[in-house]
């Protein structure tokens, strides 16, 4: 019997709303395993997760059935809830609207997955807004920047 075959890896950045660092070391881990958890339960892999505490970056090998955007609308659904039912934040937390999503080939993995779980040092060098950008341009993805993330420079 025929059968679908595939490996498509997809890094998702997305911010907290007004780009606010409200993501504090004490209780990241729990929410990244949480994260973890919903990609897990829609059948999808979890290759890498971190972020800082204004956004946050995660790695999936992602079945073809999936829809990309219906995953990461509950993954912000679920995990915003489950931050407010947990009292973590003191201040309102919200996931802001939009997310970049970069595929990338079965060789990269290991660069990506690098890339993500060094997030805190590599933001010691460059911005989100740079590393961002910098996204944008390596895949060639046209866009306006009014239509981009809330800057805080």
């Amino acid at each position: 019997m025929p059968g679908t075959f595939s490996q498509i890896y997809i890094h998702v950045v997305f911010a907290v709303k007004g780009r606010d660092s409200l993501i504090h070391k004490s209780w990241e881990e729990e929410l990244y395993k949480y994260i973890t958890g919903i990609v897990r339960n829609k059948e999808q892999k979890m290759l890498a997760i971190n972020g800082m505490p204004d956004h946050l970056h995660f790695f999936i090998g992602m079945k073809p059935s999936c829809c990309l955007s219906d995953l990461v609308r509950e993954i912000k659904k679920s995990s915003n809830d489950f931050i407010k039912e947990k009292k973590f934040s003191k201040f309102k937390f919200q996931w802001q609207e939009g997310y970049g999503a970069f595929s990338y080939s079965h060789s990269n993995m290991d660069n990506v997955i690098k890339y993500i779980v060094n997030q805190k040092e590599h933001h010691r060098n460059a911005s989100f807004k740079v590393e961002y950008m910098e996204f944008l341009k390596k895949f060639e993805i046209e866009f306006k920047e009014e239509y981009l993330f809330e800057w805080i420079d």
